[in-house]
């Protein structure tokens, strides 16, 4: 895999603060039951990095002592490290909101059938991942069946009460680009998904977020290997909108990696940047309790354009 981080290092992107930290988000590992042309991650069914029983406790401790809003689990296929239940159990026990950014075929996985009641009796808010409303466009990103898959697990989310207005159950669907390109108006796009999904499948869901394509991990090396790279580059960087400069995550989170380091967002974790504290290379998870981050600068680098670029781009979807 080409290496993203030597393109990235040189930047003029505008330099960033850190806000009142609110969400935790947390890469239980990388491990998956699928290996996404587009994954920033590099996750799949042959990767063994998780994070360990140890670390675990350590995050549910700054969720307990730090009044953390969120709690936001990734991966990989986060529901597949086996501390997964321990740490949606205990974070919701702490009145915690807790994100699954589940890939939706994960509930197919064998001694994960009953995963989908789990997630519901617990009222864990949903993200899932849907590149596109055709077949043809999410098989072709994400492998053959995976739609077809996919499709069931969102009727299996709709019989408990996902994605129904009033449920308390929230299901937010995920779109990204299949290629080197920005997302469309996320507005629009979710009109278009409620339409279509409604009409030929009898599926509902809350939101529909819009994401942009990050140049690192299995994406970038994909451009470096095409020839595309500095073609995408210039796209993101010709869009930039100051207005989104504001609405960023990293701004309110903190990442964190499977082995409890911290990382400014998720894509800064996937390119090794930590977070920036004045006078430390690497802050733990363990740590955070005596740190105020609130001030501190953020590590910025080329693919940040990415987030700005457009409507914008965030784990909460389109930023304007």
């Amino acid at each position: 895999m080409h290496a993203t981080l030597p393109l990235l290092r040189n930047t003029d992107f505008p330099r960033l603060r850190r806000g009142r930290l609110e969400t935790l988000q947390v890469n239980l590992g990388y491990r998956c039951n699928q290996s996404c042309v587009h994954c920033h991650v590099a996750a799949g069914p042959d990767r063994t990095e998780q994070m360990s029983a140890e670390t675990v406790e350590a995050v549910l401790s700054v969720l307990e002592r730090q009044g953390i809003l969120t709690l936001d689990l990734t991966g990989g296929a986060p529901e597949l490290n086996p501390q997964f239940r321990h740490i949606v159990n205990t974070a919701r026990a702490l009145r915690v909101r807790v994100i699954d950014r589940c890939n939706l075929t994960i509930l197919e996985e064998p001694n994960q059938e009953d995963l989908a009641a789990f997630l519901a009796d617990h009222q864990v808010e949903i993200v899932a991942s849907l590149p596109c409303y055709l077949e043809e466009n999410v098989d072709r990103q994400r492998g053959k069946g995976v739609f077809e898959t996919s499709i069931r697990a969102l009727r299996r989310l709709n019989a408990l009460g996902y994605g129904h207005a009033d449920s308390g159950l929230i299901l937010n669907l995920v779109y990204n680009p299949q290629g080197a390109a920005l997302p469309p108006p996320q507005e629009q796009l979710e009109s278009d998904y409620n339409r279509h999904l409604a009409e030929h499948y009898g599926i509902s869901f809350n939101r529909l977020y819009t994401l942009t394509n990050m140049p690192i991990q299995r994406f970038g090396s994909m451009l470096i290997s095409k020839g595309q790279f500095q073609q995408y580059m210039t796209l993101l960087r010709g869009a930039h909108q100051e207005t989104n400069l504001d609405g960023v995550m990293c701004r309110t989170l903190a990442s964190i990696d499977w082995r409890g380091f911290l990382h400014d967002c998720d894509f800064n974790q996937m390119l090794g940047i930590p977070l920036s504290v004045p006078g430390k290379l690497k802050v733990h998870v363990s740590r955070l309790g005596d740190l105020d981050l609130e001030g501190n600068p953020i590590a910025v680098a080329e693919h940040c354009y990415g987030c700005t670029a457009g409507q914008g781009s965030s784990c909460g979807g389109a930023l304007g």
